[in-house]
């Protein structure tokens, strides 16, 4: 019954590729719903596991979400330092982990952060040590699969979160090394490149205090240490402020951060003669200074050492309560809660997707109703060969098989087709749009509902060839053979 319902099918190869076109492409529209729906909301559930809070600058809340726990999307901004202990000091906080973002490595996210990153994503470490001086980094595994990278290899991160040919502004002057690769999660941490808060700064020439750590503080290593150190603060620091004098000697100006090369226009020139001192050279540069303290200013606060976002663990959920209205309401930063967002974009997204869903299981319909067609005509223009296969031993039963089976087969073969062409989509798709590997679109990862959705549209087959197969039942050999 098999071979004689592929020998029909055969027979008109141009309804049975059109019958098959249309159930492949509701299926693969169906298939690639149920992929997006069913892989995204599970990496959003499993990358904001344990954080109950994200704390960024103003802005878009999602955007908050999407750049600060899902790294595909830019920050709202900065946020200063001094939040990070405000939150840690809270009782109702069980943890506050730190983010600095802004730079990239071969398009893989630089994160500056602190250990409680590694235990947040439930991460441990595949090979090497963790991070624990500055400019000291750790490859997720899909950065080290991708980049090659190797315990002790250096690298050289370039300015910005997306890898750009044009974009020329590596930091040479900074690289970063290699010292530990961590064990695939099948999470977000895979793909990020984890440092200290500390290397962040450095490598952006802010100066911050070496002898603290974001989570509990370092210990100093020796009066000698600390006056060595801070000796060579003091001369980087008169380096980086030397300012030529307009008459005679070099003045020094601590109250700002700017580049020597501009104090032809931080300050005026001023006619003066050999009788004029150090101490007027002086307070004509600082005059000039007073002048131009806005733009100085800004200069300074652009090098103060900033965050991007904190991720906040509450200890009890008191906090839940009263840490983020206090944050909206009495500081210049925003809260946002990813259990709500995320909620909030599937639910924008659904509406979306559902009138997909609906269109395409109208268009399996269609490709059923097409079927039926089919079947119907092949029933009346086959009645004589039907009613010989009857007078030559065939029973009933056999022959309604048979047209059964040409409406399975050709459902079969377009979700077949439509579920190949979906998952060849995604692949295709990822490597197009990186986002989407992102979003941890996975190809070729089936999910339990697929094969419901195939049975479907199985039965669709099944279902159109029903009522052509119950007129060839009943068929009379007798008069059929007669008549013809």
């Amino acid at each position: 019954m098999l071979r004689l319902a592929l020998a029909y099918l055969r027979d008109r190869p141009l309804t049975t590729a059109l019958n098959v076109l249309l159930l492949a492409i509701s299926v693969a529209m169906l298939v690639l719903l149920l992929q997006f729906g069913s892989q995204a909301s599970e990496r959003f559930e499993r990358d904001a596991e344990g954080i109950d809070l994200v704390v960024g600058a103003k802005g878009s809340p999602l955007q908050l979400i999407l750049s600060s726990v899902f790294h595909i999307d830019q920050p709202t901004g900065n946020i200063p330092n001094s939040s990070l202990e405000l939150l840690r000091n809270d009782p109702a906080v069980a943890r506050v982990t730190p983010l600095a973002l802004g730079d990239n490595f071969d398009g893989y996210r630089i994160v500056g952060t602190d250990q409680t990153f590694l235990v947040l994503h439930g991460a441990r470490l595949a090979e090497g040590e963790s991070f624990e001086h500055p400019m000291e980094a750790v490859m997720g595994a899909k950065v080290a699969e991708a980049t090659g990278a190797t315990l002790g290899q250096q690298f050289i991160g370039s300015h910005g979160l997306e890898d750009d040919e044009d974009n020329d502004s590596g930091h040479d002057h900074s690289p970063f090394r290699v010292t530990g690769i961590l064990a695939p999660t099948g999470g977000v941490i895979d793909r990020l490149i984890l440092t200290s808060v500390e290397s962040v700064w450095e490598v952006h020439g802010i100066e911050h205090d070496h002898d603290h750590d974001g989570e509990e503080g370092h210990e100093h290593e020796g009066d000698e240490h600390a006056d060595e150190a801070e000796h060579h603060e003091h001369e980087e620091h008169d380096h980086a402020f030397l300012v030529p004098g307009p008459a005679a000697g070099p003045v020094h100006l601590r109250q700002a951060v700017f580049d020597p090369s501009d104090t032809e226009a931080l300050f005026r020139p001023a006619h003066h003669t050999e009788e004029h001192s150090e101490e007027t050279a002086a307070t004509q540069a600082v005059s000039g200074y007073e002048d131009r303290a806005p733009a100085l200013q800004d200069r300074r606060a652009e090098l103060e050492p900033e965050l991007t976002a904190l991720l906040v663990t509450y200890r009890n959920a008191s906090g839940a309560i009263r840490i983020p209205a206090m944050i909206n309401r009495q500081t210049e930063m925003q809260s946002a809660v990813p259990a709500v967002e995320t909620a909030r974009l599937l639910e924008l997204l659904g509406a979306s997707l559902d009138g997909i869903r609906i269109f395409a299981w109208l268009l399996a319909l269609t490709g059923g109703l097409a079927i039926f067609v089919a079947l119907i005509n092949m029933a009346r223009n086959r009645e004589g060969d039907l009613a010989l296969l009857r007078v030559m031993g065939a029973s009933r039963v056999q022959v309604f098989a048979t047209v059964i089976l040409e409406g399975v087969v050709t459902a079969a073969l377009g979700a077949a087709v439509g579920w190949l062409a979906a998952h060849g989509l995604i692949t295709i798709a990822r490597r197009s749009f990186p986002t989407l590997g992102d979003l941890g679109l996975t190809p070729w990862q089936p999910v339990a509902a697929e094969a419901g959705l195939i049975a479907a549209v199985l039965a669709i087959g099944a279902l159109a060839a029903l009522v052509p197969a119950l007129k060839v039942y009943r068929i009379d050999p007798a008069r059929t053979l007669a008549r013809a």
